[in-house]
């Protein structure tokens, strides 16, 4: 009886300590779609200014597990813009390596294809951080998750 009753508490505690996983962390994902929001201007590290897009301007990126793909509306422009390529993202940047685009995208292709910005994720939103050659904050691109 008392080995029955043991076997049974060691069970027991057995089942309670598989209940009590420490609580799992999980990194934001940059998976999905994204509609710029905003622009900041930086003096190098602080924001020092924040544009709004302009009416009717419109910009979105997809992420896939390795793709990206871009597009970008301008009403003023009577021909949209677009990139696709791949991507990859480190502790804190986002490099994206643009195979092909638009017209005026392949025209500056020609001269850049890595483009290598600081990186701040969170579930639901991102910007993409523009620095200088001395790594100081210059400028961003701020986005929001839309699916």
């Amino acid at each position: 009886m008392k080995k029955s009753i043991l076997l049974i508490a060691c069970f027991v505690v057995f089942l309670m300590a598989g209940s009590f996983k420490g609580h799992e962390v999980t990194s934001p994902s940059i998976e999905g779609t994204w509609e710029l929001q905003s622009f900041y201007n930086y003096d190098g590290e602080n924001v020092t200014d924040t544009m709004p897009k302009s009416d009717g301007y419109r910009q979105v990126k997809m992420y896939s597990k390795e793709k990206i793909m871009w597009t970008r509306y301008v009403p003023d422009d009577p021909n949209g813009r677009f990139g696709y390529g791949s991507y990859r993202i480190t502790d804190d940047q986002l490099i994206e390596v643009i195979e092909y685009g638009d017209d005026e995208m392949m025209k500056a292709l020609d001269t850049m294809r890595n483009f290598t910005f600081e990186l701040i994720l969170n579930e639901d939103t991102f910007s993409q951080i523009s620095v200088d050659a001395d790594g100081n904050r210059t400028f961003s691109e701020n986005y929001r998750r839309i699916d």
